[in-house]
């Protein structure tokens, strides 16, 4: 037995799990130095969604972050979340960008690489993990902990003594959906130490099933080397256990940390300054403890994330319903473990299947999960659940090889791109773009606009990003953001926010039903520079009618069919991510038209009809509502 080492994970894992990732960089500069001090194992404060999203909502540059805390904090290893052959995204690149990738991320900070693979598909780890290795830095190779019928004790240490086979320095257990139990985790880690295991093991479990404190215990008792941790201001819930309570709980025994307490009270104290600052982004989902997760299984972050795109869609009353559907499409799928990136997929899924119908909408991400292009599932994917996703035709799409062996090199022409573009300031910046092409290159030409600054937190009450935190802890209060207005005004105002060219999708008077919080309207909308102009007219038996106060955000609207040709209508909110055809082009009946990137998912928009791409009224990057046109077929 030995002293325990502690991760502190509050610099990643822990705003990613229970505010969505949103910490700005300068609220994490203050603290470091005596972060420093602390004597953690190791600091993890990058991968996971903290490049996606500072290039996304914040107008930060990760690199930047990444440097700046290697400045701070010289004596501690900074550790990174490396998602195999996904790198920081959603599907697996060629090997040439995982190599750099690690190359410039050792160069840049990174000390220790968690690598993991979703599927547990080892296949997907073994360029990173030699792209590791030969950095000279720390590689921690993971097993995806979850609950399934093949998930058995004997799977998870067969499973890490292969990883030790590969040459990991050490091996994590990332219970990422926080079931892990008591006697599981000492079951697996003392079943492994007992046949040769000879890697340190560390134990990395969210708070939200209640049993991780115990867990850790256990671990302890089975040998354990290392556990993750947050300060405890975001601590708990869908984070982790405290830093604080875990270093008291051991102090005195054979397994002490030997933590300053003191130094971790001033942490304590400076980072309730910070949560009191992003209490906008608090929701009463993700601070309770939910032993439900053993049965739903979705984890911290994405629990987080979930709320937040359910609520994008105005849909966050079918939470529950989600919550519900998400085992049933894990088993549909062969039982993957929930973490990124199937749990995203298996989630916008089932989000899916609950707001259109079951797999009457299949993200892209969804079809390439089936063929195999993120590795093989842990149980067999029946061939109906194949040809309800796939097609007929399903059979000569599957992928039976490396994923990744059938992607080709990437680097030199991103770099070509960029350079072509004028907007290569630095190499790292070919591996933003190339990861994220879209925001990427958004980012990287200064376009994209902050969600908030440190300086104007916290936000104010009135403020619109405020209403999802208020609606979470007082749900009745309703009427802090409107004033009375007439319903006529109220639609008006409705009609004017949504996100369309107005101007080319009504040309000529259309009939809508908008529904506002549970009322609905018949209201007729002219072109403006007609007579009459947005003005509503609305039906005799509604034009007294008031509706209730409340948000006058349009929920769901429907056109009727122009003369000049049908409408296709964009079903969620989302952005324009790839426009397939053009004004003029002849489509078929169920040909894809556009792609929608909505919760961070690819979706095909299909045509409706047989015909001719009358119009395209929406670009690459706009942003889209829920009932916005995107084209008429005539």
């Amino acid at each position: 037995m030995a002293k325990i080492g502690i991760t502190e994970l509050i610099l990643r894992d822990a705003h990613q799990s229970l505010f969505a990732t949103r910490m700005r960089t300068e609220d994490m500069l203050p603290i470091l130095d005596k972060m420093d001090r602390v004597g953690y194992w190791a600091v993890e404060m990058w991968g996971g969604a903290t490049f996606d999203v500072p290039i996304r909502y914040l107008n930060q540059d990760p690199w930047d972050r990444l440097r700046s805390i290697k400045k701070a904090m010289p004596r501690t290893k900074l550790m990174m979340l490396l998602r195999a052959q996904n790198i920081v995204a959603y599907r697996n690149f060629p090997d040439d960008l995982v190599e750099k990738f690690v190359y410039y991320a050792h160069k840049n900070g990174i000390d220790v690489f968690r690598i993991f693979d979703a599927l547990n598909d080892f296949r997907n780890m073994e360029v990173p993990m030699r792209s590791v290795k030969k950095t000279g830095a720390h590689c921690q190779a993971s097993i995806s902990y979850t609950i399934s019928p093949v998930h058995t004790e004997q799977y998870f240490i067969d499973k890490m003594l292969k990883l030790q086979e590969m040459g990991t320095d050490s091996i994590c257990i990332k219970d990422m959906a926080g079931m892990i139990s008591p006697k599981r985790a000492y079951d697996i880690i003392k079943g492994y130490k007992e046949v040769g295991g000879k890697c340190p093991v560390e134990l990395h479990a969210h708070s939200i099933s209640g049993m991780t404190g115990m867990a850790y215990q256990r671990a302890a008792e089975a040998g354990v080397s290392v556990v993750d941790c947050d300060i405890s201001p975001f601590s708990e819930g869908t984070g982790h256990p405290a830093t604080e309570s875990v270093v008291y709980a051991f102090k005195g025994t054979e397994w002490d940390t030997g933590l300053d307490m003191e130094l971790l009270m001033e942490l304590r104290d400076y980072f309730r300054t910070v949560f009191d600052k992003y209490r906008h982004l608090m929701r009463i989902e993700a601070l309770r403890t939910d032993p439900s997760i053993v049965m739903h299984q979705i984890p911290g972050g994405m629990m987080s994330n979930l709320v937040s795109q359910l609520e994008m869609q105005k849909a966050k009353d079918r939470l529950d319903a989600v919550l519900k559907e998400v085992p049933k499409v894990r088993q549909e799928l062969g039982y993957p473990p929930l973490v990124t990136p199937t749990s995203q997929v298996v989630g916008v899924q089932a989000v899916m299947n609950v707001l259109f119908g079951r797999y009457k909408n299949i993200p892209t991400e969804t079809k390439d999960y089936v063929r195999g292009m993120y590795g093989l599932s842990p149980a067999p994917i029946s061939d109906e659940i194949k040809e309800l996703i796939l097609g007929p035709d399903w059979r000569s799409q599957m992928v039976t090889g490396r994923p990744a062996d059938s992607l080709k090199p990437e680097w030199e022409m991103r770099r070509r791109e960029l350079l072509e573009m004028g907007l290569l300031r630095k190499e790292e910046d070919v591996l933003t773009y190339a990861i994220y092409p879209q925001i990427g290159l958004k980012f990287l030409k200064g376009e994209v606009i902050p969600e908030f600054t440190s300086e104007s937190l916290p936000l104010p009450i009135e403020h619109k990003a405020t209403r999802a935190f208020v609606r979470s802890f007082f749900p009745e209060v309703q009427d802090i953001y409107l004033s009375e207005k007439d319903p006529a005004q109220m639609v008006n105002d409705a009609i004017a926010a949504m996100p369309t060219q107005r101007s080319a999708c009504f040309d000529g008077p259309q009939k809508l039903k908008v529904e506002i919080k549970g009322n609905t309207y018949d209201v007729t909308v002219y072109p403006p520079g007609t007579e009459g102009g947005m003005d509503i007219v609305r039906s005799p038996e509604q034009a007294v009618k008031r509706p209730p106060q409340g948000s006058g955000t349009v929920r769901k609207a429907e056109t009727t069919s122009s003369a000049k040709g049908e409408k296709v209508m964009c079903p969620m909110q989302g952005t324009i991510y790839k426009v397939l055809v053009k004004e003029g082009d002849r489509v078929r009946k169920g040909q894809p038209l556009l792609v929608l990137e909505a919760m961070k998912m690819e979706n095909e928009i299909n045509s409706t009809r047989d015909g001719t791409v009358e119009r395209i009224l929406v670009g690459v990057g706009q942003e889209v509502g829920s009932g916005s046109v995107l084209a008429i077929i005539s």
